[in-house]
């Protein structure tokens, strides 16, 4: 009888845990009263003691209530979505916006009973929520991600005081910056900006760095051992500043936007050490796409043989 009556004590998820075998009884009941004791969210907190796979949890919710579960994995974040809420309510409730479709917000969360998550956004924004169920621990990645995006801007580089004096060898780039577009040739966050990324690329490996704009979004990915992955996401009304910029370093016509064009840049670190980029740019739907090659000899570690 003291079973049943505990049994019957236990939220909906926590009793469909107890009936699919994927809990003790007496575990759940534990679980249930500390994450409350501690008010954490009670998916999160069988994650994070590792009581239950995040797998097998998320398939429990989804059964118990009916609510189809969502592979974050296959869907790429809008920065403009992540961005309504503040970084405070998307940790405090463990819920991230996913998509916007007219007044309806879809919230990314573990947990379906995670109702003062979805109310508290709601207010926030002022938009009806629908919750989408998706796995903890890459919600847990996913939002780390996102606020680590929607925090990458110009304030980042205030401590890089080397990043204004970089030795940048260019023949004609005193013909380039009378080329037009001072504005954004002079402009010196975004001149750091760019020179940090180049920097940070050199010191990590990297063999290219792409500057990719797009409808609503810029980001900046980094080629190492062969696989890109976004460091960098400016704001997009910075694109063209960011594009000229470039341009000038490798002596191209910062006028011409319809047209891909071929540069180098020949950045100076040291009295002994140089590296050389390879510049193309293409013209596409939402601004011009960037690709620097990394041409560093001392890279190569291994000799033909």
């Amino acid at each position: 009888m003291s079973t049943i009556g505990a049994r019957t004590a236990l939220s909906g998820l926590a009793r469909k845990l107890v009936q699919d075998g994927v809990l003790k009884i007496d575990v759940a009941e534990r679980a249930s009263a500390d994450s409350a004791r501690k008010k954490v969210n009670f998916v999160s907190y069988l994650v994070e003691n590792k009581l239950v796979d995040p797998t097998v949890l998320a398939i429990a919710a989804s059964n118990e209530f009916g609510i189809p579960l969502f592979d974050l994995n296959a869907l790429e974040l809008d920065a403009t979505v992540t961005k309504l809420v503040e970084e405070k309510l998307i940790r405090g409730h463990n819920a991230l916006p996913l998509f916007k479709r007219g007044n309806r917000l879809f919230v990314a969360v573990s947990d379906p009973t995670n109702l003062v998550a979805l109310d508290a956004i709601k207010f926030h924004v002022n938009a009806q929520t629908e919750a989408v169920l998706v796995e903890e621990h890459k919600l847990t990645a996913t939002i780390e991600k996102a606020i680590a995006a929607n925090d990458t801007s110009m304030r980042d580089l205030g401590g890089d005081a080397d990043l204004d004096n970089l030795d940048i060898s260019a023949e004609d780039e005193a013909a380039a910056n009378n080329a037009g577009d001072s504005e954004a040739v002079d402009d010196a966050p975004v001149v750091r900006f760019v020179n940090k990324m180049l920097v940070d690329a050199i010191n990590q490996g990297c063999s290219d760095v792409h500057f990719e704009p797009y409808e609503k979004i810029y980001r900046v990915r980094y080629r190492q051992d062969g696989v890109l992955r976004e460091v960098s996401a400016p704001p997009i009304q910075l694109a063209g500043k960011i594009a000229a910029r470039i341009k000038v370093m490798s002596r191209l016509d910062i006028s011409e936007k319809r047209v891909p064009q071929d540069g180098r840049i020949k950045l100076t670190l040291s009295k002994n050490k140089a590296i050389d980029f390879r510049v193309s740019t293409c013209p596409t739907l939402f601004g011009e796409k960037i690709v620097l090659r990394i041409l560093d000899p001392s890279s190569a570690k291994l000799g033909i043989d």
